[in-house]
């Protein structure tokens, strides 16, 4: 009985561990089927928690779960700005993205804090329970304590796949991260369409963000974001660029997160810091196995030429 709860408990801070990762990870796949690495998505994530954190402490964490959203979009249409309009090289201006981001929110925490101390925690989603799910033997428990945020995630997952294979402006959008000139014959704009893709990116990057201040810690941290949005680069490739792939592999790493509390739970004695490093570890792995595969759109990385 004993183990079953540890595995119950165990699941349930996987599913945790990996919304934050899952959110972040669809922005990815997104920008990434329109042809454009986006490492920006580090300082989305940061940006996201920190206006969430803001926004929720004032209007609570309904209200601060936008803010988030939006504050992550924020910085996805400044690198499309770069990248899309200047034809900026894609890497550069990421890294400078993210190095924006998680620059303007350690200032401006800093100033809110030496005004007027320590920000108190916020008040977060409450546990939602899904009848059906929680009911079932020992996977239920990953279902029991799970805030909304983690069943918009994975509602969010088939209605991407709907968008990207079923519909007009999805099958544009693979068309011109496959060859971008295909899309111009059809009539479309493979600039607006990696614009729209890189506003979609921010979005869901700064919900991540937002997921983890409004859904679970209630509290802002310089640099919460972790490096969480070069895991969901890599969640990506090992996805194969697929929703149902990414889906899989953000459990994946949620779950690996998921370790420190279970070697806390069985007094496993594994020391702490290399239980923290375990994620990128996997990352670096994942990278290693998967180099020379070709299931990554064809025209990624590639600048637009010009009209």
């Amino acid at each position: 009985m004993a183990e079953m709860v540890l595995v119950g408990n165990f699941l349930e801070a996987a599913v945790r561990s990996a919304t934050p990762l899952g959110f972040a990870a669809l922005g990815a796949l997104i920008a990434e089927r329109a042809g454009v690495v986006n490492i920006g998505i580090e300082g989305s994530l940061v940006c996201g928690a920190f206006a969430s954190f803001v926004v929720a402490g004032l209007l609570g964490p309904e209200v601060g779960f936008l803010a988030g959203g939006l504050a992550g979009m924020s910085l996805g249409l400044v690198f499309a700005v770069f990248v899309v309009a200047l034809r900026a090289q894609q890497i550069i201006v990421g890294a400078a993205v993210s190095m924006l981001g998680l620059g303007l929110t350690a200032s401006l925490h800093r100033i809110a804090v030496s005004s007027t101390g320590p920000g108190a925690p916020i008040s977060t989603f409450l546990p939602l329970q899904v009848p059906v799910l929680s009911g079932i033997p020992v996977f239920g428990q990953a279902f029991i304590s799970q805030p909304v945020t983690t069943y918009l995630l994975y509602a969010l997952f088939p209605l991407v796949g709907w968008g990207l294979y079923r519909t007009v402006g999805g099958i544009a959008l693979r068309a011109v991260g496959e060859q971008p000139s295909a899309a111009v014959s059809a009539g479309h704009s493979p600039a607006r369409i990696q614009c729209a893709a890189l506003l979609a990116c921010g979005f869901l990057s700064g919900l991540g963000g937002a997921t983890l201040v409004v859904a679970q810690t209630g509290i802002y941290s310089d640099g919460m974001s972790a490096g969480r949005g070069y895991i969901a680069m890599a969640i990506v490739a090992l996805g194969r660029w697929t929703p149902r792939g990414v889906a899989a592999g953000a459990l994946i790493f949620g779950g690996v997160s998921a370790l420190q509390f279970l070697t806390q739970a069985v007094n496993w004695r594994v020391p702490y810091t290399i239980v923290l490093a375990t994620p990128y570890l996997l990352t670096l792995v994942a990278m290693a196995a998967l180099r020379g595969t070709r299931v990554a759109p064809a025209a990624l990385g590639q600048t637009l030429n010009r009209p």
